[in-house]
C-alpha cells in the first residue's frame, strides 16, 4: 500500500488504503468486470487467471519477485472440474502465505468450504455470494478489508453456519441479542455498524461484546483477535 491519492470512476481517494489484488475466475467477463470494479476506486490488479493452478503459479512468481498482493479475490469452483479448485488453491495460500489475505466467491452457501477457509487462520479471510458483487461499495469495502487482516462473511453464509452452531452447548450462555451482535460481528461489521444495524447506542454494542468475549473465554490478553476468535468458536463448535 502506498501513500498518495487516485482518482477513479468514484472520485479521489487516498491511496493509503489501496490494495494490490489477484483475482482468479474463469469467466473472463466477470473477471473483467471485478478488474473493473477494483481499479475504479483505485486498486490495482497485479494479475488475473482463470483456473487453482494458475493462481498458485502467480503468487509464486510474485513471491520470487518480492511482490506478493495484498489479497487474492478467486472463485470456489474453477476448472478443469468446476468444484472446489479454487477453494483448494485459496487453503493452500493461506498456508504458505499467510499474509495475504483470501476472499472467496460462491455461487451457493458452501458450508464445508467456508469452515474449511476459516480453519487455518483468524486474520485476512472472507467467503462473499457472488450476488454481493452487485453491491459494489460493500464488495469492494470487504475486499479492503480482508487484504487489512480483517474478515468478510456473506450475511448468508453467517446465517447458515450459525443457524447449526445454536445446537450447540458451548453457545448455550448467549442471549438472543448476543447472538445477533455476534452474527453481524461474524459479517465484519464494526461495533459502530452494529449499532446502527440494530438501531441501539455504540456504548450497548460493546458492553454486548464484552460479555460475548466473557462467555466464550476470551480474555483481554488475546487482544485484537478476539473478535474472529469468537466468530471462530462460533463456526467451529
Amino acid at each position: 500500500m502506498r501513500a498518495g491519492t487516485a482518482t477513479g470512476a468514484w472520485g479521489t481517494k487516498d491511496v493509503e488504503d489501496r490494495v494490490r489484488v489477484v483475482i482468479a475466475e474463469d469467466s473472463v467477463l466477470l473477471r473483467e468486470g471485478l478488474t473493473r470494479l477494483l481499479t475504479d476506486r483505485g486498486h490495482e490488479v497485479v494479475a488475473g487467471v482463470g483456473d487453482g493452478d494458475a493462481l498458485i503459479k502467480t503468487i509464486t512468481e510474485l513471491d520470487g519477485q518480492n511482490l506478493l498482493p495484498d489479497v487474492v479475490v478467486a472463485d470456489v469452483r474453477m476448472p478443469p472440474t468446476h468444484t472446489d479448485e479454487g477453494v483448494r488453491a485459496a487453503v493452500q495460500l493461506r498456508k504458505a502465505h499467510p499474509g495475504v489475505g483470501v476472499l472467496v466467491l460462491s455461487q451457493y452457501v458452501e458450508e464445508r468450504y467456508a469452515t474449511e477457509l476459516l480453519a487455518h487462520s483468524s486474520r485476512g479471510v472472507g467467503y462473499l455470494l457472488k450476488d454481493r458483487v452487485a453491491e459494489v461499495r460493500e464488495f469492494v469495502d470487504a475486499v479492503v478489508r480482508v487484504a487489512q487482516g480483517g474478515t468478510a462473511l456473506d450475511p448468508e453464509v453467517v446465517a447458515q453456519l450459525l443457524g447449526r452452531s445454536r445446537k450447540q452447548d458451548v453457545l448455550a450462555g448467549l442471549t438472543p441479542r448476543e447472538r445477533e451482535v455476534l452474527g453481524l460481528m461474524a459479517e465484519g461489521r464494526t461495533n459502530s455498524a452494529i449499532a446502527r444495524q440494530l438501531v441501539v447506542s455504540d456504548g450497548a454494542v460493546e458492553k454486548h461484546v464484552s460479555n460475548i468475549f466473557l462467555k466464550l473465554g476470551l480474555s483481554p490478553s488475546d487482544g485484537d483477535h478476539r473478535r474472529v476468535l469468537a466468530v471462530l468458536t462460533y463456526l467451529n463448535s
